[in-house]
């Protein structure tokens, strides 16, 4: 397809460029704001972008647009598209830009103009009678819009400012063809079933309270989670010759200004006053770490030191950014701080990259890996910002990892390595990071005692595997739909008596499971069985024992699977040496 790009030059572009996957749903979203305009005339334009998954478009009018408008305008936007309608752009000067907006009755529009730079270009592009300020880009014609749905209304302040007048905001997406948006429709669909903040609630995983927004509370089943995943954390970075540390919550403003924290955070840090003395809520772990590092002189025979710390961080939100468990204001953040000398940087980012993907493969994920460079408000010289790029670099070649550079986007102490993992419904989450740092350790000034007998500066990498324990569980959620695999839930067995006769024998199976670490409940309620069996499946437990008078007689077990949905009578000491094989095993 053809695209209009922002100088009005025209190329040639699919929809698989990024470019032009955003030229054509910023078209979508134009012919969504003339459908609006030809069906409600009074109704006032605001802005239309291309967002990541679609576009959305922000209007003014009294009342919210209901269901049964969303699709009286899908129709009319379908016979824009059919009209083929020619996309033309054109510019003007200001005065007449301005004049040309004020006489269509779009004060938005005039207050963009009036706070554009004065040298700069203010292009329009007409489609039909519709005619928008709009720098682009377009496709040429609207018959390119072949397959697009609206799929939501919310509201949104003017310019995202909460003083501004609440808008109405349309969203809705576009694709190049109607089985790609049909696959997209169904991949949402199937994520409203998955949604962790329904699914936390229903499982007893974690609840959110407007007494604490931001700030989730975890429930019984989410502890178990939360320490289970904790437990295996701790087992894989004992093994990787990690110590583990704990810092305060609160530390000193000195502190946050010695890290550089103070000037570039500020605005996301908690801090209160003790004895007339700032104090800030620690929305790190790194700075904590450092002083732990400068408690006694360090030797090269001591490094790499590989110090792991499982921080609560808080962190100030916006309240419209928060959602669920992947954005709050205070979460768990499995860190870890490794000293290393120039010499050992390479293999130590090669054994924390080793160690995320033997993660990230256990819970069947596949993942990317994104290179962020220098961003604008950074530390330090250029040099040393080269140099840690080039030595993430050197480290992902020699892994033969594939990745992409995302530029400006490192944090602005140093560069990273992201990694974006894909869950089970294709959606990317990032998680994983390694970030190295040249800066924290000169702005602290530690060092060692190198073989020469001189001093020198150590290289200090950052690193998380899960990031935030929170969110992770939150992507575990929705992964897994509250499936977990049997060494993760909650609960890994109910037990259904059919009638009180089997409730000796119940009882002694409970006690053999719980015995041998097993995660057990037992259901006595005088309910019908297949009754029980539907609860625990909605409890999503992997595996119900159905004892009946056979069973009891026999000494065995109607063993139901919750992923199979098979039934096996089996020995009790049959079943439980299967279940202890699968959860050491992690299967």
């Amino acid at each position: 397809m053809k695209v209009i790009t922002h100088d009005g030059s025209v190329v040639e572009q699919s929809f698989e460029d990024e470019l032009g996957r955003n030229a054509l749903r910023h078209t979508a979203s134009h012919i969504l704001a003339q459908a609006v305009k030809r069906l409600f005339p009074e109704t006032r334009l605001a802005i239309g972008p291309s967002i990541k998954d679609g576009f959305y478009y922000d209007f003014d009018r009294p009342e919210p647009f209901t269901d049964e408008e969303l699709e009286q305008l899908e129709a009319e936007m379908k016979k824009i598209v059919k009209e083929n309608l020619k996309l033309e752009r054109f510019t003007l000067p200001r005065p007449e830009a301005i004049a040309l907006m004020e006489k269509q009755g779009e004060p938005y529009k005039v207050e963009l103009i009036e706070d554009l730079p004065e040298d700069e270009e203010l292009s329009f592009f007409k489609q039909g009678e519709y005619v928008d300020l709009c720098a682009g880009p377009h496709v040429t014609y609207t018959s390119a819009v072949k397959a697009f749905k609206l799929t939501s209304v919310a509201g949104a302040y003017w310019r995202g400012n909460e003083k501004n007048k609440m808008l109405t905001r349309i969203y809705g997406t576009a694709f190049a063809s109607k089985t790609e948006l049909e696959e997209y429709l169904n991949r949402m669909e199937e994520a409203k079933k998955r949604d962790h903040r329904r699914l936390g609630r229903e499982l007893g995983i974690f609840a959110l309270m407007e007494e604490g927004p931001g700030f989730p509370f975890f429930l019984p089943n989410g502890m178990v989670l939360k320490n289970t995943l904790i437990d295996y954390w701790r087992q894989i970075h004992e093994r990787e010759g990690y110590v583990e540390i704990s810092t305060p919550l609160m530390l000193n403003r000195h502190l946050w200004e010695t890290s550089g924290h103070w000037d570039h955070y500020k605005e996301n840090i908690y801090s209160t006053e003790i004895d007339e003395t700032t104090y800030c809520v620690k929305p790190m772990n790194c700075p904590g770490g450092m002083l732990v590092y400068k408690l006694e002189p360090r030797s090269y025979r001591d490094l790499p030191l590989r110090v792991g710390e499982l921080g609560i961080v808080h962190r100030h939100e916006k309240s419209g950014a928060l959602h669920g468990l992947m954005r709050v204001r205070c979460f768990t953040q499995d860190d870890a701080h490794i000293f290393a000398t120039p010499e050992q940087v390479t293999e130590e980012i090669k054994g924390v990259v080793r160690l995320i993907d033997e993660v990230y493969s256990l819970f069947g994920f596949k993942y990317h890996v994104e290179l962020s460079t220098r961003p604008e408000n950074s530390i330090g010289t250029e040099e040393e910002w080269e140099m840690a790029t080039e030595g993430l670099k050197k480290a992902l070649s020699e892994l033969q990892l594939p990745y992409v550079i995302n530029e400006g986007d490192g944090a602005f102490y140093g560069p990273k390595i992201d990694f974006h993992l894909e869950d089970s419904i294709g959606r990317t989450w990032q998680c994983g990071t390694i970030q190295l740092d040249f800066q924290m350790p000169m702005r602290f000034d530690i060092e060692y005692t190198g073989a020469d007998g001189q001093k020198h500066r150590p290289i200090m990498l950052h690193r998380v595997v899960f990031g935030s324990i929170e969110r992770f569980i939150g992507i575990l959620i929705e992964h897994f739909a509250g499936k977990f695999p049997a060494w993760l839930a909650p609960v890994q067995v109910k037990l259904l008596p059919i009638t009180d006769r089997s409730n000796d024998y119940t009882d002694e199976v409970e006690r053999l499971l719980k015995k041998n670490g097993i995660r057990c409940k037992t259901d006595k309620r005088q309910e019908k069985t297949g009754f029980k069996i539907r609860e625990a499946q909605l409890e999503r437990i992997p595996y119900m024992l159905v004892i009946g008078d056979k069973e009891t007689e026999e000494g065995t077990l109607s063993v139901r699977s919750r992923d199979t949905g098979e039934n096996r009578v089996m020995k009790k000491e049959e079943f439980l040496q299967l279940l202890l094989e699968e959860i050491r095993e992690k299967k």
